[in-house]
């Protein structure tokens, strides 16, 4: 969620974000997840997990800066069509809450995972996108009144002692770090932050967002980040330069482009959809599935995978699979 050279936006303070205490702002109840919820979690994991050895091959030629400018517009041009259709269709007082979940959702994603894995294994990288339904737990908690229990601050605390585990016991180069870096997992504090943003993100749309169709939350949202970052792309980077005159540019052009169609504009408006046949805790339980996609890509690609890996993406699964069951 991968997950995300900002456009400006207004500062939101904890109290916008909470709802009014006489007439809260909540989406209507969700029925038990169907066949159709879990078809479509799958093929999310399956597109999800993948998205991180695509950002590693992006990433030989191109820099984390232009790799998430060129996703974001990629992805917006793609869905362009929709959103002009949908444009006049949605009250302005909703645009404030597309830009955020867009912005924090999206967009600072999109940076923060390219850069992240300019020194990490894509695998790792995947296992640490499992933090977004611990984080989508905590946000929903803070701003939205969801319920937090004892068992599933539980949850949260493992979620957090295994992305410890990995970042100080399993530090793992990339094969993009530079020779003689310090590659270590470190830099998964940058998918950390990341993924604070999906959980702001999928509670913004669940709970502020719900009335309006996928497609419309989904193109719309793209629309107002994806023209800073295309403005960026152009004028801020040598992105032309490099595929005009870098040997392997187009390749790695064509990577970043089906990671912007499948893994930012298809997957966002399918887990779009997904959060309105269901909650924000089973949408998020795509993290169960994604960690195993994105490690098998790793491995293909000769990406070292040890017993401190495993056993803090144990443990995260552990801290996640709680938050899921408790109640």
């Amino acid at each position: 969620m991968p997950a995300p050279a900002l456009p400006p936006l207004a500062p939101t303070t904890p109290a916008e974000l909470t709802p009014p205490a006489a007439a809260p702002a909540v989406a209507p109840a969700s029925p038990a997840p169907s066949v159709a919820a879990w078809a479509l979690l799958l093929v999310l994991s399956l597109i999800w997990g993948t998205s991180f050895i695509l950002m590693k091959k992006g990433l030989v030629v191109f820099s984390a800066l232009e790799l998430g400018a060129t996703r974001v517009s990629v992805a917006a041009l793609l869905l362009l069509p929709f959103a002009l259709r949908e444009m006049g269709r949605v009250e302005r007082s909703r645009l404030k809450w597309l830009a955020l979940s867009g912005t924090v959702g999206t967009l600072i994603p999109a940076f923060l995972f390219a850069y992240a894995e300019t020194r990490l294994a894509s695998g790792l990288a995947g296992v640490l996108n499992a933090l977004t339904a611990v984080f989508a737990l905590l946000v929903g908690a803070l701003f939205f009144g969801q319920r937090l229990t004892g068992a599933r601050v539980l949850g949260i605390g493992l979620g957090l002692l295994g992305t410890v585990v990995l970042m100080l016991l399993g530090g793992s180069a990339s094969t993009n770090a530079p020779a003689g870096g310090v590659g270590n997992a470190w830099y998964g504090g940058y998918i950390v932050v990341a993924t604070v943003g999906y959980g702001l993100s999928v509670n913004v749309i669940k709970h502020r967002l719900h009335a309006l169709t996928p497609v419309a939350v989904t193109s719309l949202l793209l629309l107002i980040i994806g023209g800073p970052a295309l403005a960026y792309l152009l004028l801020g980077t040598g992105f032309a330069h490099k595929l005009a005159t870098v040997p392997g540019a187009w390749a790695a052009f064509g990577y970043i482009a089906l990671l912007a169609t499948l893994s930012t504009a298809v997957a966002t408006l399918l887990f779009n959809m997904l959060l309105q046949r269901s909650t924000t805790l089973f949408a998020s339980s795509s993290t169960y599935l994604i960690p195993i996609v994105a490690l098998a890509w790793g491995a293909l690609d000769g990406e070292a995978f040890n017993l401190w890996h495993a056993a803090g993406m144990a443990i995260i699964l552990a801290g996640v699979f709680i938050i899921h069951r408790a109640r």
